[in-house]
């Protein structure tokens, strides 16, 4: 067969209107039905493009021009909003963004899992009020410029670091931290981490925060396991924010982008911080899962809850439990709660966070969910309602089989990845569940990620 040829050209400028959004933000226009995505480009928008890439099925093209702007287009007031990697919606107003995430779900909820919309409410994304300055944990890459010390964001598609002393979606206590803290250790002479040459000491600062009880943390993030000039630098930082209650040191010597390794020792103060999501207290060490918008996790697990309909007699299940969130909000209302999670030291946690709210009804095991869960199965510890927070890979086969073969009455599903939320339903539809409703939650204002919460029942 001949090869097609693309209807656009490398290069070329086209006059195009944009008809959608990707899941990553970019604007979507077609030529002759030929898709191209285009940056800070917005749906109902007219404009001019230029093609910068061409590939098999669709292309990339850089906005030149706009003829006709979007009611939804403001001015994004992030002052390096163009240049960093960490926001992608700023420039679509919020109400915008909300619309957005609904049909982004609604849309991978029909293709992929292939559900009629007719008989599944997708309800309106909830929100926040004030959806600036959310964030509770700032993990900050650190680098050098002209003698001194970088603390920013990377730049988009690249490593080079965005020197920055506020990001607009951060609570605002962190970037005063991160700051302060790069302004001391230039005082030391302290060296960052050069990933290039694997050279230098610092790799990145990291700042926790908790929203209710104001405590903070402090974490750096260093290749080797000294620290010259150790006690100056945790006297000014402890003078200068007495809310700080921990000061922390991760040791990662490898040549790598994850962040953490694997040796984490207490500089100062506590090992925890703590915080409150509704009338629940959590423990938060440097490494801990805490969701980084308090907020509207509280919002996420009222869903989650409601869905449950639990009414104080029944037995759950909660896969994927992390530090045991989720598992101690459904304790409050159910007659035992089973957590499974196969990270040792959040299991750990979760003992610690229910001993801490004096929760008796939770049990936490450490493994993975698709093999704890089909044991528990067999030993006939059966389960009224299952609830499950997968990563953004969603549920494993041999989880969801499980799922079908102990036939729980409710399945309350938790996404944080709409496309593998639809893959999954899909399968437990097949087996005799029935979706009757999701519940978008707008976690990350400002980015193109989304949360969901939906609803089944066994038919």
């Amino acid at each position: 067969m001949p090869k097609l040829q693309a209807p656009v050209l490398k290069n070329e400028y086209y006059e195009v209107t944009f008809e959608d959004l990707t899941h990553e933000g970019a604007g979507v226009a077609k030529v002759e039905g030929f898709p191209i995505f285009v940056e800070n480009a917005l749906p109902d928008e007219r404009g001019k493009i230029k093609v910068i890439k061409v590939k098999k099925g669709f292309a990339f093209g850089r906005l030149i021009e706009l003829y006709e702007t979007s009611k939804n287009r403001i001015e994004a007031p992030c002052p390096i909003y163009s240049q960093c990697g960490g926001c992608q919606l700023q420039h679509f107003s919020y109400e915008g963004q909300l619309n957005f995430k609904k049909k982004q779900v609604e849309q991978v909820l029909a293709r992929i899992g292939k559900l009629d919309l007719n008989n599944v409410k997708v309800h309106p994304t909830l929100g926040m009020n004030d959806p600036w300055n959310y964030r509770n944990k700032a993990q900050v890459p650190i680098g050098e410029r002209e003698g001194g010390l970088v603390a920013g964001f990377y730049q988009k598609r690249s490593h080079d670091i965005i020197d920055m002393e506020r990001c607009l979606i951060q609570q605002a206590e962190n970037d005063d931290v991160v700051q302060a803290v790069k302004k001391i250790c230039e005082q030391y002479g302290i060296r960052a981490y050069n990933e290039e040459k694997h050279k230098g000491w610092l790799r990145h600062i990291m700042v926790r925060y908790g929203l209710v009880t104001k405590e903070m943390m402090v974490v750096f993030v260093t290749k080797t396991n000294d620290f010259q000039h150790k006690h100056e630098i945790i006297s000014q930082i402890t003078e200068l924010f007495p809310q700080v209650k921990s000061i922390v040191q991760n040791i990662n010597n490898k040549r790598t982008n994850v962040i953490f390794g694997d040796e984490t020792k207490v500089l100062w103060g506590e090992e925890y911080i703590y915080d409150k999501i509704g009338d629940v207290k959590f423990a938060i060490s440097a490494r801990s899962f805490y969701q980084v918008n308090p907020e509207q996790t509280k919002v996420l697990y009222d869903k989650a809850l409601e869905y449950a309909g639990l009414t104080g007699e029944e037995s759950v299940i909660d896969a994927y439990c992390g530090i045991g969130t989720i598992s101690l909000f459904l304790a409050q209302k159910a007659k035992k709660v089973f957590g499974v999670e196969v990270v040792p030291e959040a299991i750990e946690d979760a003992k610690r966070n229910a001993e801490l709210n004096g929760i008796t009804n939770a049990e936490f095991a450490v493994g993975e969910a698709e093999a704890v869960i089909p044991e528990w199965n067999k030993q006939g510890n059966k389960a009224d309602v299952i609830v499950v927070d997968p990563p953004r890979k969603g549920c494993d086969e041999t989880l969801l089989k499980t799922i079908l073969d102990m036939k729980p009455h409710r399945v309350v599903y938790v996404s944080c990845n709409p496309g593998t939320l639809a893959r999954d339903l899909n399968v437990l539809e097949q087996g005799g569940y029935e979706t009757i409703e999701v519940q978008p939650v707008d976690m990350f204002p400002h980015t193109t990620h989304v949360e969901c919460v939906a609803h089944l029942s066994l038919v």
